[in-house]
């Protein structure tokens, strides 16, 4: 018999429909802009401000990326102009340090520009994963709609349940970089971050806010994230204790598509993956480490299907908690994925 599922739902942009009735001429029923159509205008707007712009890339060290000054850059773009004494300045379109990659969404292929000056050192980022980013979002014509700076603002990267995410054009970005490796504490209640990505990206309305627009982004408007991301966190949106990410088993980025029991409900939001009538939390072994660096003790070596998914240090006293997907059969697959073990662990 199956458990209790954590039900949930995607979170998607809803049309209202407004009418007085069907003899009324006032009845007003609104109809978004073909998704195609907006894409073709949104991408030449935003392929003319990379041609017709650049950035301060002559403050950055590319020779030395992860430079203790480069932790402190800030992206500024600028309009190549007489005006401004800068000719001779390269377009963001020509630098090296502009990529691009394809999304596919409502049947529209959106190329995806972002700016990559450097991609982090720390751990690599997932789209189910939450993250702590610093980040500025205006519009192409420079005008601020939003930001976040010095220690930044910790989002869900996907929107699940009530759980809110950003808009897919940031996330596709943030997924290229990789996190700090580390900080100091500056003696005065602030940090500086250390070898984060850092880099900007520039989203097609499609990808963004499309027709809904917000108070200071019109309908079918391209925006622009500068960002640095300094860390992630492991969502477990099912609480089973296995992180998001790692229940993403094919490793496409996309979870959705993961439904061991195949009953609907994939594997990152249903706490009894297997259907097997004992939950995942249960059919998983945990462990928790102290480890006193103060007495010289090192840290714990994992096995290669331990997880940690919590830490603490409380004065060089660390505290981890890992679990482990045990596989009692030796087949290669975690109990927690075969319903035909159903061993409780239960610790």
């Amino acid at each position: 018999m199956k458990l209790r599922k954590i039900t949930f739902a995607l979170l998607s942009v809803l049309v209202t429909a407004f009418s007085c009735g069907p003899d009324d001429e006032d009845s007003f029923t609104f109809t978004p802009r073909d998704r195609q159509e907006v894409y073709d205008e949104n991408i030449a707007d935003i392929e003319a401000f990379l041609t017709t712009h650049t950035y301060n890339y002559d403050e950055f060290d590319f020779a030395n990326p992860y430079s203790l000054p480069n932790d402190t850059f800030k992206i500024v773009f600028d309009t190549i102009s007489a005006d401004n004494n800068n000719l001779d300045a390269i377009p963001l379109m020509d630098r090296p340090e502009l990529l691009s990659k394809t999304v596919t969404q409502n049947n529209v292929d959106y190329k995806l520009y972002y700016l990559s000056l450097r991609e982090g050192l720390g751990q690599a980022t997932h789209p189910l994963d939450a993250v702590n980013v610093t980040y500025e979002g205006t519009l192409l014509n420079g005008n601020l709609f939003d930001s976040a700076d010095v220690d930044g603002i910790t989002f869900n990267l996907s929107s699940v349940g009530s759980s809110f995410g950003v808009v897919d054009g940031f996330r596709e970005a943030l997924v290229e970089f990789r996190m700090r490796d580390g900080y100091t504490e500056n003696g005065d209640g602030t940090t500086t971050n250390h070898n984060f990505g850092l880099g900007a990206v520039f989203i097609p309305s499609g990808l963004g806010y499309f027709s809904t627009g917000t108070a200071s982004i019109p309908s079918y408007t391209p925006i622009v994230f500068k960002f640095g991301l300094l860390t992630r966190i492991n969502t477990d949106y099912d609480l089973d204790l296995i992180p998001s990410n790692i229940e993403d088993l094919d490793g496409d980025g996309n979870g959705v598509n993961d439904d061991t029991d195949g009953d609907g409900v994939p594997n990152f939001i249903d706490n009894d993956d297997d259907n097997d009538g004992v939950l995942t939390k249960n059919e998983i072994i945990k462990k928790t480490y102290t480890v006193d660096t103060n007495l010289g003790e090192t840290e714990p070596v994992y096995a290669s299907n331990e997880y940690e998914i919590y830490r603490n240090n409380n004065s060089g006293v660390i505290t981890i908690k890992t679990i482990t997907l045990e596989d009692s059969d030796a087949n290669g697959t975690p109990d927690y994925l075969e319903d035909n073990i159903t061993i409780s662990y239960d610790n």
